[in-house]
């Protein structure tokens, strides 16, 4: 049982008072805040006044644990629950948790019992997303909430993460924007500047408004890349120093590449991102920065939602067919192949049009389009619990354009599809990319178009 009291006003700064000092701390300011700060909160215990430690870093260690701490979301689609937190935890090690609330002018006389719900992928490592959901106790207006092992009494040092979308639980405004792109993990120093800066040029001509990209590790190029589209507000970038904590994966196989967590904790970011867009956006993409789910049929993706919705209203989770473009092969012409982006690094996703078949007796990966306030788990290719339906695209419609490693190197240039769909986009793309190259200064040559 605790008796805390919370004073919670505005501001820009979390404040660490005692009776005697006040220290002031500054809420870490960059390009992008990873789930920034933005109350003042005081803490009264019996006569004692102290502050609580306000999470300004993405990841948060929860002590007397071996687990992590991401972010709080309010969420009342699980009945008797109001706030779900994302983390990554131990999975054999979970024990009895309670929620811990600061709640705004009132006093919090009790903590509730927290319910830990691991999700069903994890692929076999010691590491998985999980999803703890909180009752908020009566008469409490929560603004931040914490985690304590059953048993153990509160730390007042401990980290309390801010609770977000409070919107959420009244009756939601619409959503700002129409589509944000997910993009789960950049690591291993990834400097592909060339085809980054293609896939969000490409996405931006299709319609969407935001992409969210997590970030453990960029190239130098790519890094400045990243501060401009993010000083533009098209990018949001979030900080996923996860290698600081945890010795995670570079694949989704323990037996091939060891390690704590799958990928960086890629499931993690995707579930992370698509609660982060609840309020402001009516769809989510969750793909990989080498793939454009791209339409077929229509010139934008809101054309293609629109038309899906309404041949499908029971559905809130649209799958899309994954179609690999190996980077091996060529286009013979050289069409796209332009002077002015030799000096660049990275693939020339126009100089890629030759497509392989899918593989449909074995499996087949899929990424998906979501509504987010329908979605409670989401895995890589698929929905782990959903409130609405799931359909699969046609890939006439809509698939994927993924440049990359072929899947099927047996293939001959004979058996592969000429697919050209990017080059529809060629006369507005190019000179985009040629833009976004040109603010961080990496167009050395002078401008050409296609031969």
């Amino acid at each position: 049982m605790f008796n805390l009291r919370c004073e919670c006003t505005k501001t820009t700064q979390c404040s660490l008072k005692t009776k005697k000092t006040l220290r002031t701390v500054q809420s870490t300011v960059s390009q992008i805040e990873p789930l920034p700060c933005s109350d003042e909160t005081q803490l009264t215990q019996q006569a004692r006044r102290e502050t609580l430690n306000i999470c300004t870093k993405t990841i948060t260690p929860l002590d007397h644990t071996r687990h992590l701490l991401v972010s709080a979301f309010a969420d009342q689609r699980v009945e008797n629950f109001d706030v779900r937190i994302i983390g990554m935890f131990r999975l054999d090690s979970i024990q009895p948790l309670h929620c811990v609330f600061c709640c705004s002018g009132l006093t919090a006389s009790k903590e509730t019992p927290a319910t830990v719900l691991p999700h069903s992928d994890h692929f076999g490592f010691p590491y998985g997303a999980t999803d703890t959901l909180c009752r908020i106790p009566g008469g409490c207006e929560a603004t931040h909430v914490t985690l304590v092992p059953e048993g153990q009494l509160l730390d007042l040092n401990r980290t309390f993460l801010p609770i977000r979308n409070q919107e959420s639980r009244g009756k939601a405004a619409e959503p700002q924007l129409n589509l944000t792109v997910c993009i789960s993990n950049l690591f291993g120093k990834y400097n592909n500047v060339l085809q980054f800066t293609q896939t969000l040029e490409m996405y931006r001509l299709l319609g969407v408004n935001r992409v969210v990209v997590y970030n453990t590790s960029s190239g130098p190029d790519l890094a400045r890349l990243l501060h401009s589209y993010s000083q533009e507000g098209f990018v949001e970038v979030v900080p996923w120093p996860i290698d600081q904590h945890l010795d995670p994966s570079y694949g989704w196989q323990p037996s091939l590449f060891p390690g704590d967590i799958h990928y960086f904790g890629q499931l993690t970011t995707l579930n992370e991102c698509v609660y982060r867009s609840v309020e402001r956006s009516r769809y989510v993409l969750l793909n990989d920065i080498d793939e454009i789910i791209m339409p077929y049929q229509h010139s934008d993706l809101m054309a293609v939602l629109h038309t899906l919705q309404q041949q499908h209203p029971k559905a809130g989770v649209f799958l899309i067919e994954n179609h690999i473009f190996p980077k091996k092969h060529f286009e013979p012409s050289g069409k796209f192949h332009l002077p002015q982006w030799d000096g660049v690094p990275g693939v020339n996703i126009l100089e890629h049009v030759y497509r392989e078949e899918p593989e449909r007796k074995v499996f087949h990966p899929y990424k998906i389009i979501v509504q987010p306030r329908s979605l409670e788990q989401t895995s890589v290719h698929g929905v782990l619990k959903s409130l609405r339906e799931e359909y699969k695209v046609p890939p006439d419609v809509c698939r994927i354009v993924h440049v990359r490693v072929p899947l099927q190197g047996h293939l001959t240039l004979d058996q592969l599809h000429v697919d050209k769909r990017l080059w529809d986009f060629s006369e507005k793309l190019i000179p985009r990319v040629d833009q976004a190259l040109k603010r961080v200064g990496m167009l050395k040559s002078e401008v050409t178009g296609p031969s």
